[in-house]
Parts: C-alpha cells; sequence; structure tokens
C-alpha cells in the first residue's frame, strides 16, 4: 500500500487539527467507541499495568482505556480534546464508581510536566493527531525513564485503514499530511520515538459486530464523525458512490455467512519503553 511519508513544509496543520476536532465532535463517537472496550482490557494487560501507577490516557476518546486502567486501581487522568467525549467517559467512571481526573487537553500540547505518569495510553486516537511526531514527543515527555507507553493503532491494510483510503477517494487529505494509518507500522514508531523509546509491536484483530452489512453502514455514517463528514462534504450522487463502496469494503472483510457482520480489523498493540 503507497502511503505518504513526508509532510509537506507548508502543510496548515493548525487547520487541519480544527477540522479533525469538528468531525470527531459531530455524531456520537462513543455509540461507535464503547465497542471497542476490549482492545484498552488487551492494551492494559500488555503494558502489565499495576496498582497505584499513574496512568494518563491521551486522546481518550468516551474512556475505554481510562476504564481499563481504573479498573485495575491506578491513578488515572483521562484527557482528550473534544469535552463531549470526555462527559461520556465521565458518566461511566460514575456508573462504575471508578475514581478518575478529566481533563481536556491536546495531544500535541499536554498540560502536564516531565515525567508526569508511569504508563502512557492511547487506543485509536493519537494516531489521528496532524503533527504525528510533535504527538509521539509529548507522549515521550510526559512519561518516566522506565515507564511503558501503550497504544492501540489501526493498520494501513485492516478494515479501518481501508475506510479511511476509500473515503480519502471522495474527501481527500489535506496536502502534505501523513496518513494516520502509519502509526500503525512499527517503522514509523521506531522513527518516531527514536532514540526515546525501545518499541515493541504485535499484530492483533478487533472484530466489529453488527446486526447486517447495512447496519454497520448506518452507524458509522450516523455516528462516526469522519464518516458522517465525509458524506455531509459531497453531493448525493457521490454519497451513493460512497455507501456502495463502503458496503463493497464490509462484505469484502465480512468472515460471517448468516448474514450479520463479524469484520477482524487488524491494529497494531504497542509497549514501548521510555529510555532513560
Amino acid at each position: 500500500m503507497n502511503i505518504q511519508t513526508t509532510a509537506a513544509p507548508t502543510a496548515d496543520l493548525s487547520a487541519v487539527k480544527t477540522r479533525q476536532q469538528t468531525a470527531w465532535s459531530s455524531g456520537d463517537y462513543a455509540i461507535v467507541g464503547t465497542t471497542l472496550q476490549i482492545v484498552g482490557e488487551s492494551l492494559c494487560e500488555a503494558i502489565d499495568l499495576r496498582a497505584g501507577q499513574r496512568v494518563l490516557d491521551v486522546a481518550a476518546g468516551n474512556g475505554n482505556a481510562t476504564l481499563a486502567a481504573a479498573r485495575r486501581f491506578t491513578e488515572v487522568v483521562s484527557t482528550d480534546y473534544v469535552g463531549a467525549l470526555l462527559e461520556r467517559g465521565r458518566e461511566r467512571a460514575t456508573a462504575e464508581r471508578l475514581p478518575v481526573t478529566f481533563q481536556e487537553a491536546d495531544a500535541e500540547r499536554l498540560p502536564f510536566g516531565a515525567a508526569s505518569f508511569d504508563v502512557v495510553l492511547s487506543t485509536f486516537g493519537v494516531m489521528f493527531t496532524p503533527d504525528q511526531q510533535q504527538a509521539a514527543n509529548e507522549l515521550a515527555r510526559v512519561c518516566r525513564p522506565g515507564g511503558k507507553i501503550g497504544l492501540a493503532n489501526w493498520t494501513p491494510d485492516g478494515f479501518i485503514g481501508q475506510l479511511f483510503k476509500t473515503i480519502g477517494k471522495y474527501v481527500p487529505p489535506a496536502p502534505g499530511v501523513k496518513s494516520p494509518a502509519l502509526w500503525g507500522t512499527k517503522a514509523h514508531l521506531d522513527a518516531l520515538f527514536g532514540a526515546k523509546a525501545t518499541v515493541e509491536a504485535t499484530s492483533k484483530y478487533f472484530a466489529f459486530r453488527y446486526k447486517s452489512p447495512e447496519h454497520k453502514l448506518e452507524i458509522f455514517r450516523t455516528y462516526y464523525g469522519p464518516v458522517l463528514k465525509a458524506f455531509a462534504a459531497i453531493d448525493s450522487t457521490a454519497q451513493q458512490s460512497l455507501a456502495a463502496d463502503i458496503h463493497a469494503l464490509i462484505s469484502k472483510f465480512n468472515t460471517a455467512k448468516d448474514g450479520t457482520v463479524v469484520i477482524p480489523s487488524e491494529y497494531l498493540e504497542v509497549v514501548a519503553t521510555r529510555r532513560g
């Protein structure tokens, strides 16, 4: 798969971030995000999280990794630049009576001191930052030497990576902006973290499960911000074409034979150890 690997110097990353924030604020990502809870649990196990550790969840969305960490009796700070998503996480934490601190924050400018946390997490969140190097620098900066950075990132060839590629045919990404799917490749992670962290990565799969292909398309088109915004940006003829392309993608990846949807979507489970 051909993925752009260098950003043009003229890329307006600030404008891109504003558009992204609007996209993730639209719809209701929590409807989709809640189904991904098992990924947060798996990541906390991969990190070998210990009770009492200080944990930061970056671009936390509705709090899957946040809740998984809190269930392990850690001290968790959950951050995102979309306040409405943090509110969904807060509601879930309250329902489970889990002590969590919620704070709006930009992954590229984290409002915490150096080495403030034992563990830094992000599940399908930080990978969407426009300035990827700055985001990686921030993850490393706030993690103490010897601490762990745990990430779950969609891969380029998995279902979500291919979904964004399909959307890009109708709503092209801003010139000079790197593909988020690069975070799903170990070589790019090694380049991002460089001497700051030692990266270990394992290919894993999350199974999307829906009533039917039509149901999955409806949920993503209604609640998943990037898909919702893509449909809103094109005319009715293009909308029909995009819907058909997404339906074909669902059919390609669907392993269920009973009319329902089971899509194993590849992601990279990353455990990076902060160097001193």
